[in-house]
């Protein structure tokens, strides 16, 4: 189960993007960063000690040695958690539905996002996916979904040669499983 400072830092949305950029891009300078996130260095350089007090980012040091500049890197791949892992603290379960609540805006922002760039030539050989499915789960069978494809996407994630000369960009993916009716 994850802290609920963990999951409060990680929701807001400067810190996603931080996060996001420093998982595809790997470690970076925090003025490059601020300048790839159009932000001002002071600000990403607050939400990174935010990110770094909830030990989701760390501070890496300067490969050229310059002890003035301030670099970057994730200390943590992927969160996976659940508003129900707070049902014990009322005030924190309040969080973690807003926290899931931002999660889901954000989410659908970058697919709305998606659905409007879809004529640019940039992504004309992408087609974006759509999956999904019903079933009969148990608590826990819908726990074990959520861990089996959490590995499959890992597994496939980690495959992925990246030094194989082919151009890439970067692509999100989403899925949500929960209770439901037809």
């Amino acid at each position: 189960m994850e802290d609920i400072s963990v999951i409060t830092a990680i929701s807001h949305p400067l810190r996603r993007r931080i996060y996001d950029h420093l998982l595809l891009y790997g470690t970076t300078q925090v003025t490059a960063l601020a300048r790839a996130l159009e932000s001002q260095v002071g600000s990403v350089s607050h939400h990174l000690r935010m990110l770094e007090r909830a030990g989701l980012v760390q501070r890496e040091a300067d490969p050229a040695g310059d002890r003035r500049t301030s670099w970057w890197r994730i200390a943590r791949r992927g969160l996976t958690w659940s508003v129900d892992d707070f049902s014990d603290s009322p005030a924190d379960a309040m969080l973690a539905r807003e926290a899931q609540r931002q999660g889901i805006r954000m989410q659908i922002e970058r697919l709305q996002r998606w659905q409007r760039r879809h004529d640019d030539p940039a992504f004309a050989e992408y087609d974006a996916s759509n999956t999904e499915t019903m079933a009969w789960a148990t608590p826990d069978e819908l726990r074990d979904l959520s861990a089996r494809v959490l590995a499959a996407l890992t597994d496939w994630r980690d495959s992925v040669d990246l030094d194989d000369g082919q151009e890439r960009t970067p692509v999100f993916f989403f899925a949500h499983a929960f209770p439901t009716a037809p």
